[in-house]
């Protein structure tokens, strides 16, 4: 395979205003209309703002749950009042508080170019033939090199799966076809007809996929859906049945995203659906491996370059059509002028949206029946990645009919039945693994020397000879400190099966609860596994010492593998135990008081017997004895609180208001509880609060004074 990176798209969403005219002059949108992406962080003030500044107000607010589950806010379409653009509103809106981008609503539509009479020759499903090399596959008379070999993979055993699940994105699907009845989705979550969203995902009776056009849950519509049934069947038309057309895969579940409608579709519409089949996966655990695209128009759009970037990070692939050339029906270079969304990249970040950590885009040229460049097919040597079967492809129509279409629509759903094909017989393969399987394996094609990415065509058959990359794992362990020296804990950095050619993994330490010099000695370096090893070990040295501490951890990480591997496990943790005996813990104690009514406060001294190294809490409050801290009679105020000796501190104090007053009353006490320490034992845990009388002191005094005749007290003769 040639290794040329794709090519970020051009974006078109600056809105500098002469690169406002340029995109909205090259492709037809929605006129009265904008799509306005807000920040999740965005409230209902800001968002009527920006309304407000185009005369506008939102017609639907699109928030899907992908969306949600990725932090993502609210996406609105936003119709636009009398004599605004859609070029002026986007100036006006682009940089307001609160929005992450605006742009058109584009308009979409299908990528095929024609429907030719029926026909029954036997080359009418030439789509699905191979060379007959080494050996002849398939009945007589089917042979053609520049299929896709999906008949060599019948007849080596693989005709697929209904564990693996194709989303098509498109028009709706007929399901009642007798050539796909059997291979459509029905959702194991949904009650049909009983008008309630079973399964929570926000569509109510979506049984067999959903219609963004008429929001209902009707994937097929009379009259309509002709494109999206034609593309189903050849993904997963029903093989070995004696009737009708066979599909990449005889057995698959498909279910239908319809956004498609008799005029087309918008982008609004397309994110929508793509994110429907995103929130199945990542939620329901649907295993959809790919979404089938064939359609494209409008410029660049920032929200489906988003939705298509979620949809890479839920691990399904986008298989898009190249697109059908401009107005003229000739083919035009995608390295020059850009295609959507065939021209998006998941390695390009979307506004608002980080990339993903692989390309999920399969780009797909339209091959003939003789191995040409359809002449209607878009290329493109960095944007184009394969060609596959495109022109008088022979497929299913609703009504239970067939027909044959042409256009990089038709060559798109080979490549994802291929995909799919390919997951059945490797079920824990990655989207990574599974678009380098499909790419690797294209064999060299002439037409498309320099035209696409690969150089070639798709080969169904090789793909599957192609073993995915062998996955690296590590996995750590614990060790006991020791009290001195080091020891060594030893990782295991093992693979999958043994590989062809050498690999070679980059590893590196780093801390945790544990220090890198203190607790462990950090290192990094390369293992290398020459054919056929699978097993490495890094040794690391753990020192040993005599201070107690909790257990603690750090981490081996690995990156930067060369060879045909892929990392599973990114990073092990190494625990160390700790041996060493936990000191005995300082006590506290809280002294009693006893004092007059009159001294006002009781200051109680709370003590830790020796100093810690750490901090130390306590927590403490009053309660009633004798004395009462309640009502208009209360006899002193009651605290609560948490005292808090940072290192080296040995001494708090608690102050409690006691109230003074003239009334004649026995001595009374309060206590204060120590609780819930942290860092110390509680050795005295209540002090006695002894509030001492006075007033009835000094009444007995005088009268005393007055019955012994004292001076004070006699008459002046």
């Amino acid at each position: 395979m040639k290794t040329v990176q794709r090519r970020a798209p051009r974006l078109g969403a600056s809105f500098e205003p002469l690169e406002d005219r340029r995109l909205l002059a090259a492709a037809a949108f929605r006129d009265g209309e904008i799509l306005v992406q807000f920040a999740s962080s965005a409230n209902a003030a800001a968002k009527a703002v920006v309304r407000a500044a185009v005369q506008g107000r939102a017609v639907e607010t699109i928030q899907t749950a992908a969306m949600r589950g990725q932090g993502v806010g609210a996406l609105e379409r936003i119709t636009l009042g009398t004599g605004v653009t859609v070029e002026r509103a986007i100036r006006i809106v682009a940089n307001r508080p609160g929005v992450v981008f605006a742009e058109p609503n584009f308009l979409i539509t299908k990528a095929a170019t024609s429907n030719d009479p029926y026909y029954t020759s036997s080359s009418r499903l030439w789509g699905m033939y191979g060379d007959d090399l080494p050996v002849a596959s398939g009945p007589l008379g089917t042979t053609n090199q520049f299929g896709s070999h999906a008949e060599k993979a019948w007849d080596a055993g693989y005709t697929g799966s209904k564990s693996v699940v194709a989303g098509i994105i498109d028009e709706g699907i007929d399901v009642s076809h007798p050539d796909l009845a059997g291979n459509i989705w029905v959702n194991p979550g949904e009650i049909a007809g009983d008008g309630l969203d079973n399964d929570g995902n926000g569509y109510v009776d979506d049984v067999n996929g959903w219609d963004f056009v008429h929001s209902d849950s009707t994937v097929y519509d009379a009259g309509e859906d002709q494109h999206g049934t034609h593309v189903a069947g050849t993904i997963g038309g029903i093989g070995g049945n004696g009737s009708g057309v066979a599909g990449v895969n005889w057995n698959v579940t498909m279910i239908s995203a319809k956004f498609l409608g008799p005029n087309g579709g918008y982008t609004s519409d397309a994110v929508k659906a793509l994110d429907y089949l995103t929130d199945l996966k990542a939620r329901r655990g649907v295993n959809i491996v790919a979404s089938n695209n064939s359609w494209g128009g409008g410029g660049y759009s920032s929200a489906l370059h988003a939705a298509i970037i979620r949809s890479a990070n839920a691990n399904i692939l986008f298989v898009a059509a190249a697109g059908n050339g401009g107005s003229d029906g000739v083919g035009d270079s995608n390295d020059a002028v850009a295609n959507y969304p065939s021209n998006y990249s998941t390695l390009v970040a979307a506004t608002g949206q980080p990339a993903a950590s692989y390309e999920s885009v399969i780009a797909v040229a339209a091959l003939t029946s003789s191995g040409g460049l359809a002449s209607y097919s878009n290329y493109g040597a960095t944007t184009v990645d394969v060609a596959a079967p495109g022109s008088s492809i022979w497929s299913t129509l609703p009504g239970n009919t067939y027909g044959n279409y042409s256009g990089t629509s038709m060559a798109t759903p080979h490549v994802t039945g291929a995909v799919a094909l390919y997951a059945s017989a490797y079920p824990a393969a990655a989207a990574i693994e599974v678009r380098r399987a499909i790419l690797n394996s294209a064999r060299p094609t002439a037409s498309v020397s320099g035209k696409v990415v690969t150089g070639g065509r798709l080969d169904a058959a090789t793909a599957l000879n192609a073993s995915p990359a062998v996955g690296i794992t590590v996995t750590g362990g614990s060790i006991i400190e020791g009290n001195s020296g080091v020891r060594p804990l030893v990782f295991t950095v093992a693979l999958s099966a043994p590989a062809p050619a050498t690999v070679t993994v980059n590893y590196a330490t780093a801390g945790g609860s544990a220090t890198s010099s203190t607790d462990f000695v950090s290192q990094s370096g390369t293992l290398s596994f020459a054919p056929g090893e699978t097993s490495k070990t890094i040794s690391v040295d753990v020192v040993g010492d005599t201070t107690f501490e909790s257990n603690e951890s750090f981490t081996v990480s690995l990156s930067g593998v060369t060879g045909n591997a892929t990392i599973k496990t990114a990073s092990a943790a190494g625990t160390i135990t700790n041996d060493d005996a936990q000191p005995a813990l300082p006590t506290l104690a809280i002294s009693s008081v006893t004092a007059l009514e009159s001294a006002g406060a009781f200051v109680f001294t709370v003590t830790l017997s020796s100093p810690s190294a750490t901090s130390v809490s306590v927590r403490f409050a009053t309660a009633d004895a004798t004395a009462t801290s309640r009502g208009k009679s209360a006899d002193y105020s009651s605290v609560s609180g948490t005292l808090t000796f940072n290192p080296g501190e040995t001494s708090k104090a608690i102050a409690v208001a006691v109230r003074n007053d003239t009334a004649v009353e026995p001595d009374e006490t309060f206590v204060v509880n120590l609780s819930r320490s942290a860092g110390a034992a509680i050795a005295v845990g209540q002090g006695t609060g002894t509030i001492r009388n006075d007033d009835g002191v000094l009444a007995a005094a005088f009268a005393s004074l007055v019955a012994t005749g004292s001076p004070s007290s006699s008459k002046r003769r």
